[in-house]
């Protein structure tokens, strides 16, 4: 197969797609990864509406068990991963307070936890053919961190070390591994829009240059 592979998790109508679609449009074959068979479905329609191959699997990034059968079904299905976006996170408000452990750990699971998962099925791959490229979606939180969105901020802090210690490792071995850190709230008409901030992903890609754009 001449078209290369990028596997998007956490697929929804604003990063996520948008992403999906911008490389989709540069000759790669697209799968959605989220929890919604029927919003998944929706969404590969519209890809393959503008002539993109999309397909979708279901999996939910707070559980291990639930990625890593879609990761082996992607692998049998699809063959290796070119390139992965990891987009899953829980957006949601609440004071250090009002945290418990269990919250904390729930947010975690999937802010950071699911990265690590979802990077890990794809590395072994990309490291024996030394290339590949690894991209999440970060946050401005994780530079400016906010009280009002504690396990949000812890969260996104996590994932950019993720990221940028990740890039350390596997650099050398062919493997490129960024982030696009999103300091702002995503809107449809902003400069947040985005189709704009599916750029950056994009640019990542193509230039393997910086490990970091911060979108702001």
């Amino acid at each position: 197969m001449s078209k290369k592979l990028i596997v998007v998790v956490g697929a929804g109508p604003g990063i996520g797609n948008h992403v999906a679609k911008k490389f989709g449009n540069n000759n790669f074959r697209v799968v959605l990864v989220s929890r919604n068979q029927d919003a998944l479905n929706q969404y590969v329609e519209e890809l393959k509406s503008q002539e993109i191959e999309a397909y979708a699997v279901v999996a939910d990034a707070a559980s291990t068990e639930s990625v890593d059968a879609a990761f082996e079904q992607i692998k049998k299905d699809f063959g290796p991963v070119d390139v992965l976006v990891y987009n899953a996170a829980i957006v949601q408000g609440g004071r250090p307070t009002s945290l418990t452990p269990e919250s904390l750990l729930k947010h975690y699971q999937v802010d950071v936890v699911g990265a690590l998962r979802s990077a890990l099925k794809v590395i072994p791959d990309q490291v024996a053919n030394k290339s590949g490229t690894i991209l999440f979606t970060g946050g401005g939180l994780a530079l400016h961190p906010a009280a009002d969105y504690a396990a949000l901020s812890l969260g996104k802090a996590g994932i950019r070390t993720l990221a940028l210690t990740l890039a350390e490792e596997l650099k050398p071995q062919g493997v490129f591994v960024g982030t696009v850190t999103v300091a702002g709230g995503v809107k449809k008409g902003t400069h947040f829009a985005p189709e704009l901030i599916a750029e950056k992903y994009w640019d990542l890609y193509e230039k393997q240059e910086e490990h970091e754009i911060v979108y702001s």
